[in-house]
């Protein structure tokens, strides 16, 4: 289109509500993703849209060489994140670490270590770190409602900074297609790493937990829960508890082992080329990561097999399963994808950046993208669907009205963390209160004031990235965060007792 009007958002607009209301990313991309196709055709023959939409976007989408080696990357990370899930190891390694745990600051620290441990799947955590600790959390009177939210502040927050899982695959992928289209000199993985001190809700959710625990700084419905933790009264949920695989010959070394072969392959492959420090191609970069993890995976399946935990066959039919899993990121992926290109051609992304460079504040756009990303994931429950709806909007609007990028992307990540954090629906929600043997309502009651104080240093932070994008604000929300928790914590002791006096 010569002249994008603002038809051209229709796509966007329609993925939007359809997303909000059905709660399913999936169905909202491809509605818009098919609306967008019947546009192009200028509304004739809608029954053909289908098959152009099929033949000329998402096969393209899929031969893209870039995009094959994101998928097959997910694959491979899929496989690896099942194993670990189902080969003991990560009950195992949790067992090692409550040995030294004999008081509650111990025991929160060692479930939020354990959390930040596995880091390799944000929905594995709670299924490994839960179980172990629940009992743990019951015998020192510590709240399950305590141990969900340490789990919820170690799963999502610790996945989104890793750039090799598939956190940061996928998000990457995301990243490369917006650069590309804008014929951008700038790597993906530059482009993470850059962003990392700009997701200060991220950082701001895991210190919270030490900071907490150190002082004992409890607030709000969670300082509550404690109390009634301590009269021996424990908030279990209606729902079934998670019971995840164990075994009596599981090692902590299952966990640890794969890890290091991971490393060692990646130190290996990259290092002769200069990595970290040089530049490398995202070709192989994604190839190194797929023989690292191919190679930690057999490393697990070969420990399992002497520890006789499980056979090879078993093994490698758990891998397989583990792989199939990752169907749905990728159909979210390819949709994503397919959705930016769509709009690109009927002019969306063009169409934004006029009307942002009309009279939108270039510093604005840090904080608006974080509100907006927020909404987004509280009222659809996912963050990474949130991801493939923003990050196409805010990055060609950031380089149009020349706002900052990386504060720009940290605040699109963020928005998306924090709203999946303050929603009910979410799956970490539901997942981190099964784990911690607490009612789902309940941990989201008690996380609530915490995220929404996390959300409003971060928000303030991003008002300060649109003037000065400096990575010392992240110092500066951690110095906040500090300071409020002291003062909410010192008041609630106040008014305790007021009460008992």
């Amino acid at each position: 289109m010569a002249s994008p009007d603002i038809s051209s958002l229709i796509p966007i607009f329609l993925t939007l509500l359809l997303s909000l209301t059905t709660r399913n990313v999936v169905i909202g991309l491809f509605a818009g993703v098919l609306s967008g196709v019947v546009m192009l055709n200028d509304w004739l023959h809608p029954l053909d849209s289908f098959g152009i939409l099929v033949k000329d976007h998402l096969v393209g989408q899929l031969t893209d060489s870039y995009n094959a080696g994101v998928l097959v990357l997910l694959v491979f990370i899929g496989g690896f994140v099942a194993l670990m899930e189902q080969s003991g190891g990560g009950q195992a390694f949790a067992r090692r670490v409550t040995h030294w745990v004999s008081n509650k600051c111990r025991a929160q620290i060692s479930a939020w270590l354990g959390g930040i441990v596995i880091f390799f799947s944000d929905l594995g955590t709670p299924l490994i770190v839960g179980p172990v600790f629940r009992p743990l959390f019951d015998k020192l009177a510590l709240s399950r409602q305590k141990l969900a939210f340490i789990i919820d502040s170690t799963a999502s927050p610790v996945a989104i900074l890793v750039p090799f899982i598939g956190w940061g695959v996928y998000i990457m992928g995301l990243l490369q297609k917006e650069f590309t289209a804008l014929e951008l000199d700038l790597s993906d993985w530059q482009a993470f790493i850059s962003a990392i001190p700009f997701q200060f809700y991220a950082v701001l959710a895991v210190t919270m937990v030490p900071l907490i625990a150190f002082k004992r700084l409890d607030f709000g419905p969670m300082a509550e829960a404690e109390r009634a933790a301590e009269r021996g009264e424990i908030a279990t949920g209606p729902q079934q508890e998670l019971t995840p695989f164990t075994h009596d010959n599981a090692r902590a070394s299952f966990v640890w082992a794969p890890l290091l072969v991971m490393g060692a392959v990646l130190a290996a492959m990259l290092g002769p080329l200069g990595f970290p420090f040089e530049k490398i191609s995202g070709s192989v970069f994604r190839a190194a990561l797929s023989t690292a993890y191919f190679s930690a995976a057999v490393t697990l399946i070969s420990l399992m097999a002497i520890y006789g935990v499980r056979r090879v066959s078993d093994g490698i039919a758990v891998y397989l399963r583990g792989m199939s899993n990752m169907m749905q990121v990728a159909i979210v992926l390819i949709l994503a994808w397919t959705l930016s290109s769509v709009g690109k051609e009927l002019g969306a992304a063009a169409y934004i950046a006029e009307q942002a460079q009309a009279g939108f504040p270039a510093w604005l756009v840090p904080a608006v993208a974080f509100l907006l990303s927020g909404i987004i994931s509280f009222a659809t429950g996912s963050s990474w669907g949130t991801f493939a709806i923003m990050l196409p909007l805010v990055i060609p609007t950031a380089i149009a009205i020349d706002a900052p990028l990386y504060a720009c992307i940290g605040a699109v990540l963020s928005g998306g963390l924090f709203g999946d954090h303050c929603s009910p629906i979410s799956e970490t929600t539901i997942l981190s209160s099964t784990g911690s043997g607490c009612d789902q309502f309940e941990h989201f009651r008690t996380q609530l004031p915490y995220a929404l104080l996390n959300g409003s240093i971060a928000l303030s932070g991003f008002v300060l990235a649109g003037f000065i994008a400096s990575p010392l604000i992240l110092a500066a929300a951690i110095m906040a965060q500090l300071v409020l928790v002291s003062l909410l914590a010192w008041h609630q002791r106040q008014r305790l007792q007021q009460q008992t006096a």
